[in-house]
């Protein structure tokens, strides 16, 4: 599947709210299919050729503020979001836990299971977030080897080691999250609760839209790793999710090695 058709498909199968936020593949892609047109009248260095790739950095760099936006405010609610759900099982535990103020079994269950519910709505949004970063650096590199390789340029490298440093492309602090959440849920959730690592192989906890469109991001990232056995410097980082392809087992993910975009 070509990139352009992917993120097409990933823009109609993201969470509400999320679609305009992804990047604008088309519009840079007709914008260096109009650069190249006249490039060869151009000599590298000009003054037309120099605001022609003025333009597409231009376009660029507000991609990447967007990202950047949308990103950190997902972050810091993901945060805050993380915070209360811990909260909500000490409050849970505390009052009608088996020790708790006012011990009541079923009150706790009921409780409990509203709370894991949220939990495993919570872990897809993050795993879709990590997908986000991902896709769009992929677009990013894909784009700017396009134009290299239409114009002549050599914009490519440069820039790319400046997307390495934005805030969208570091996912450490959200595949710690990911990682404590998973751990909620082994310990508060033990087997044989019917939470397999965040995501449920079923129907009736997490809701079908969640599972269905942060299984569709996990076979995502397993794509645009798929080009070449090669690790370099446009390589997307490993995949930070521990034991994912146990979530959807059916699928038979392997996503374990960093892969080069191609």
């Amino acid at each position: 599947m070509k990139f352009g058709k992917r993120l097409k498909q990933q823009i109609q199968e993201t969470l509400p709210g999320w679609g305009d936020k992804f990047l604008s593949y088309k519009e840079l892609k007709k914008l260096v299919k109009l650069i190249s047109s006249y490039a060869p009248q151009m000599m590298s260095g000009s003054l037309e050729y120099g605001k022609a790739e003025a333009e597409f950095v231009y376009l660029l760099n507000n991609e990447i503020d967007k990202f950047n936006a949308f990103f950190m405010e997902q972050e810091e609610d993901f945060i805050i979001r993380h915070k209360e759900l811990q909260q909500r099982i000490g409050r849970v535990i505390d009052t009608w836990g088996p020790n708790g103020s006012q011990p009541s079994e079923t009150d706790c269950k009921e409780e409990l299971a509203k709370i894991r519910k949220d939990i495993v709505d919570f872990h897809g949004e993050m795993v879709l977030l990590i997908n986000y970063s991902n896709i769009n650096y992929t677009g990013l590199a894909k784009i700017l080897k396009k134009y290299d390789k239409r114009t002549g340029g050599l914009l490519r490298s440069p820039y790319i080691q400046k997307v390495l440093q934005q805030p969208f492309f570091t996912t450490d602090l959200i595949s710690k999250l990911v990682k404590e959440c998973e751990s909620t849920i082994d310990s508060v959730f033990p087997p044989p609760c019917d939470v397999e690592r965040g995501l449920v192989l079923g129907s009736g906890v997490a809701g079908e839209g969640i599972f269905r469109i942060t299984v569709a991001a996990l076979l995502t990232m397993q794509e645009i790793r798929k080009g070449s056995s090669t690790y370099g410097r446009f390589s997307l980082p490993p995949l930070n999710l521990p034991d994912q392809s146990d979530v959807i087992q059916s699928q038979s993910l392997q996503l374990n090695s960093p892969i080069a975009i191609p």
